[in-house]
């Protein structure tokens, strides 16, 4: 099982779309992060600092 995906990561395809869905994964906490309105009511999230 480990020898198969070591040599389906090697697929140019299959990195590509492994790092767009890393990349779109953490696009969207940033979004999230962004968007977040604690306790405070702050749209910043270092609204303090």
């Amino acid at each position: 099982m480990k020898n198969q995906l070591k040599t389906l990561w090697k697929r140019e395809w299959v990195k590509f779309l492994g790092r767009m869905f890393f990349y779109f994964v953490v696009f969207l906490i940033l979004v999230y992060l962004y968007g977040y309105s604690g306790i405070s009511g702050g749209t910043f999230i270092y609204n303090e600092f």
